[in-house]
């Protein structure tokens, strides 16, 4: 995958960005396509108390 960056132009690790619950039981975890999106949307809630996300999808039994 190419990098990417944040707004201050600071290439972003995504494994550096703590996953949160909700996104260790969530089918995207692995998808390539959605790395960049929840990458992005773990560091805008980075410290906040709850995490929230859209477009979760529970992973099926």
């Amino acid at each position: 995958m190419a990098p990417y960056f944040d707004d201050d132009g600071t290439e972003v690790n995504p494994d550096l960005i703590p996953k949160p619950g909700l996104c260790l039981v969530c089918g995207k975890l692995n998808d390539l396509n959605e790395e960049i999106p929840c990458t992005l949307n773990r560091m805008d809630q980075r410290g906040e108390d709850d995490f929230i996300c859209f477009v979760f999808e529970k992973i099926d039994d």
